[in-house]
């Protein structure tokens, strides 16, 4: 079992990878292992990579329906940040993803799990919230 710390990296890892499948796993470990209290960030933050495998297979209206719902399961540890997430920008990242989902020249990059003390505070709708995203020709942000 990996400590919340472990998940969060190796996720990130995944994420950055182009790996959203293998991310939701270890989230998906975090989930089934966390203490009650925590089950709803895991299983939102598994849901929200979910999305993302959605959306790089095409299935836009599994993304449609996991975004949202991945979000909403986040959303009240948003004051917390647990575990150094940024849970706002996470959230963020994917209303912002949602909102774009009809554009064809969007890009959703993977979003950054935690803020490093160098981050600097950001634009959301210009990086998608968690200091990467959504990208389209109009907008800068995130890696492809």
């Amino acid at each position: 079992m990996r400590t919340p710390a472990d998940t969060v990296a190796e996720a990130q890892r995944l994420l950055d990878a182009e790996m959203p499948f293998h991310a939701h796993e270890v989230f998906e470990d975090a989930w089934k292992s966390a203490v009650e209290d925590e089950r709803l960030l895991w299983q939102g933050l598994a849901q929200l990579a979910v999305g993302l495998t959605h959306l790089r297979r095409g299935n836009i209206a599994g993304a449609r329906k996991l975004f949202p719902r991945g979000a909403d399961r986040i959303r009240p540890y948003a004051t917390q940040s647990p575990h150094g997430l940024d849970v706002a920008g996470i959230v963020g990242w994917a209303e912002e993803a949602a909102e774009g989902l009809d554009d064809p020249e969007l890009h959703v990059a993977a979003p950054r799990l935690t803020r490093t003390n160098t981050d600097e505070p950001r634009d959301r709708r210009a990086t998608g919230g968690a200091g990467e995203g959504v990208e389209d020709g109009n907008r800068t942000g995130g890696s492809a």
